[in-house]
């Protein structure tokens, strides 16, 4: 997208959307009962969402991005499991499993020129999501293709993001993933400061320490 004079880079997107989500594992994993917490932390896969379109469109080299989101999400899988299910658990697979599959589709779009196959692979891949229990599974990789094709138009790809998030979600309290477009919208375009590799590690050494405060607590 064009870049803005005004608005947010995409390195304040991500401080943003990481608050959010360890505001949000918080509330799941030590503090169940407050669903405010639950509520705030809707906003952050949105932006990741965002975020990966935005990375895909401008990196050099698309499948050391797809290697790099697959390793974390190998490395990921057991800090995951034990922050949510205290064991190891094959059923559910954590985010980074739905945007390495969300960038796998994006490549698709980008590089191959037969429709019919990047439509047939596209709903592999929502299949897989599905069959793999992967964070927000189908319809999180929807909305990366809906970020993904509607790349051009600024604000009618916020405005589509919600309604298809409504769409997806209904009323539930994924809904309020919606309010997410609020910040996408103060996007300026910028990457800002690069510290990619601080966030990658961030999911995982969070999840970890949660998992060991929630011990600690249980155990006192």
């Amino acid at each position: 997208m064009t870049e803005r004079k005004f608005g947010i880079s995409g390195f304040i997107l991500k401080c943003f959307a990481m608050l959010c989500m360890l505001i949000d594992h918080t509330g799941a994993i030590l503090f169940p009962q407050y669903m405010q917490l639950r509520i705030v932390g809707r906003l952050a896969f949105p932006i990741y969402c965002f975020l990966l379109v935005e990375g895909a469109m401008h990196t050099k080299d698309i499948r050391k991005y797809e290697r790099r989101l697959f390793i974390f999400a190998l490395f990921s899988e057991l800090p995951f499991d034990l922050a949510f299910y205290r064991s190891v658990d094959f059923r559910h697979q954590n985010v980074f499993f739905t945007l390495f599959l969300g960038l796998i589709i994006v490549d698709l779009y980008q590089n191959c020129k037969n429709r019919w196959i990047v439509c047939a692979l596209s709903f592999l891949g929502l299949v897989l999501a599905e069959f793999l229990c992967t964070d927000y599974g189908a319809g999180g990789i929807i909305i990366i293709i809906c970020f993904y094709c509607l790349y051009q138009y600024f604000f009618i790809r916020q405005v589509a993001f919600a309604v298809i998030n409504l769409a997806l979600f209904g009323i539930t309290i994924q809904a309020y993933a919606g309010f997410a477009a609020i910040p996408l919208l103060l996007y300026n375009g910028k990457k800002g400061v690069s510290m990619k590799y601080f966030f990658y590690i961030f999911y995982p050494a969070h999840l970890l320490i949660l998992y060991i405060i929630c011990k600690i607590m249980y155990l006192s």
